[in-house]
């Protein structure tokens, strides 16, 4: 007689081999009908559990989806290729591995988008946006049964099991203490541009920013933040027009994407020299500026291991095995011209 394995309780139950798993060892995160459908069927099929066999199967058969910015953002392109290549290297024989691009900026299409992909999917990746739609589609599929990393901007009171990303506040912080000391000692405005303030990982960076320009140089005035949707072009006009209307402009921090538009503006307004500007991920586009003059540093953080962290947190939750957190912290990386890698 054939041994009955996870994948048939799952059958009968209606549930992914991942909730099967849950259940029988007594993990949170499973609707009370979803428990007693999986238990049914144990009693049904009389179902003995080998382990080593289970966790072989939870292996093979994990569906693990991502959610990543739709647009122009060149940063969250090379976020997707490197994720694409981390599930060739670490996702087991059998495990699939699906990318989705959304409006992020957009909170009800992201939200309408977890609860479709989750459907089909027994793990989930997303770059969120700390909103109460999106914080309720997380907990939602979480209460289903599936896993939910968030990754690189967090919503930290949903029921994600971890977070894959920079400490933004410190990335803010460090921003304005070297912006600050670029600075020189000067006079002056200070403008702030953002992809949105309802990011998390955008007004963290921007509560740290503000911070240490207030502690430690009263002489800069900060400007309100500007939006820009991390849009290259919208970028470029909100610059330009900064640039236009502030003669005593002496820096500026791109908290999100889109640094070609803010360099254009720059070089176009002829005062790249004379203006500090601090930016953020190292990038073709951001390289070339730090080369050429146009940008004094930029803050940055590892796609690769971002996107490999993911995935191991991902499966291993599904699995059952233990994150180890050293591993999957994501450190911050300064780069001027001198240390270009």
């Amino acid at each position: 007689m054939a041994r009955i394995t996870r994948q048939d309780l799952a059958r009968i139950a209606g549930v992914s081999s991942a909730t099967v798993d849950r259940v029988l060892n007594e993990r949170p995160g499973v609707r009370p009908e979803t428990v007693r459908r999986v238990r049914a069927a144990v009693t049904q099929l009389g179902y003995q559990p080998s382990s080593v066999a289970a966790h072989l199967a939870l292996q093979r058969n994990q569906r693990l989806q991502v959610i990543l910015p739709s647009g122009t953002n060149t940063f969250m392109q090379m976020l997707g290729r490197e994720v694409e290549e981390a599930g060739k290297r670490l996702l087991p024989p059998g495990a699939s591995l699906a990318i989705d691009h959304v409006d992020v900026f957009d909170p009800l299409s992201l939200a309408r988008r977890i609860g479709e992909v989750a459907e089909n999917a027994d793990a989930l990746a997303v770059v969120a946006l700390d909103h109460p739609a999106v914080r309720e589609a997380i907990d939602s599929v979480v209460a289903a049964g599936v896993v939910v990393v968030t990754l690189v901007s967090d919503a930290p009171s949903s029921r994600r099991v971890h977070y894959v990303g920079i400490n933004n506040t410190a990335a803010g912080r460090t921003a304005g203490a070297l912006l600050g000391r670029f600075v020189g000692g000067r006079a002056g405005k200070v403008a702030l541009l953002a992809g949105s303030a309802t990011l998390r990982d955008h007004a963290e960076r921007q509560f740290g920013f503000e911070q240490v320009v207030r502690e430690s140089f009263p002489s800069l005035a900060v400007l309100p933040l500007r939006e820009g949707r991390d849009d290259h072009r919208i970028n470029r006009d909100i610059v330009g027009a900064l640039l236009a209307e502030t003669p005593d402009l002496v820096g500026l921090y791109n908290i999100g994407a889109g640094n070609r538009g803010v360099s254009e503006a720059l070089v176009t307004s002829q005062r790249a020299t004379e203006v500090v500007y601090v930016a953020h991920e190292l990038t073709p586009y951001s390289r070339a500026d730090l080369v050429s003059g146009v940008a004094d540093a930029l803050i940055s953080q590892d796609c690769g291991h971002e996107a490999r962290s993911a995935l191991r947190v991902l499966s291993a939750s599904l699995a059952g095995d233990d994150v180890i957190a050293a591993q999957e912290k994501i450190r911050i990386d300064i780069f001027i011209r001198d240390n270009l890698p």
